[in-house]
């Protein structure tokens, strides 16, 4: 799966952020919930392993989830994660992170993109799971670039998230419990290499222009929409952008406009 390297990639690209940071670098709390790169990378690597058991169908994945699923309804999942990792930090904590994305894009890569896999909710495709991997790295990864006043390069990898944030259009209203507007908006957005995506029929009344990478940020609430240049026209495609959570779980809020920024 060509989903695999994408993730491998973005991982990689993060690596080198985060590979140059020093210990009081690494526990700096960002804009995301106060995490610092430690509790970011933590939380990465302990859900990278919980997929790669997944796709293995070890006994362990199971373990895994239900005690994740006690500490989760208490509001201490970092504590948990910490806690899972014995406390892993800096150097220590990159290197196995590391190791372990390497050996889940490696198993993914060679996976039937169709078969489905055990997930927190839901059963899911393979293709799915791994998509779900790239957008954590992509998006929690957003909060350590912000904080170092980084300018992220993004490449074209960046369109599964896109594909990923329009799969989830119905998921997003479902999930509070509103009806699901119709029709979708159209997608007209440019990709990091220039090229342009384009994803609906054509409807002036419902669409969304702008950058790719822009787009991506909303759905992954790494941004307020008011904080990007995306052109949105029509009620659905509003009520869209700025509700829009392309992750599961309960429904969650965008950051409040300005917080969430490059420093």
């Amino acid at each position: 799966m060509q989903q695999a390297q994408d993730f491998r990639d973005e991982c990689d690209s993060l690596f080198a952020l985060v590979s140059g940071l020093d210990s009081a670098a690494m526990d700096d709390q960002t804009a995301f919930k106060d995490w610092t790169p430690n509790t970011i990378l933590r939380h990465l690597h302990v859900w990278n392993w919980a997929a790669h058991q997944s796709l293995g169908g070890t006994p362990a994945f199971a373990e895994f989830m239900q005690a994740a699923a006690s500490r989760a309804k208490s509001g201490v999942l970092p504590a948990f994660e910490a806690d899972w990792l014995d406390g892993l930090t800096d150097d220590a904590l990159l290197r196995a992170w590391r190791q372990e994305y390497e050996a889940v894009a490696e198993s993914f890569a060679t996976a039937d993109p169709k078969r489905r896999v055990k997930w927190a909710g839901p059963d899911m495709s393979a293709r799915s799971s791994i998509t779900a991997r790239l957008m954590e790295t992509w998006a929690h990864g957003q909060a350590i670039y912000d904080r170092q006043g980084v300018v992220r390069q993004n490449a074209d990898r960046i369109r599964n998230i896109v594909q990923l944030g329009l799969n989830t259009y119905g998921w997003t209203f479902a999930n509070r419990g509103e009806p699901v507007p119709e029709p979708v908006p159209q997608l007209i957005l440019i990709g990091p290499s220039g090229t342009e995506w384009v994803y609906g029929e054509d409807n002036a009344a419902e669409r969304i222009v702008g950058l790719a990478e822009e787009f991506c940020q909303v759905v992954t609430q790494t941004r307020n929409i008011v904080d990007t240049a995306l052109s949105v026209t029509g009620s659905n495609a509003m009520a869209w952008m700025v509700r829009a959570q392309c992750f599961a779980g309960s429904p969650q809020d965008p950051p409040t406009p300005g917080t969430r920024r490059t420093v």
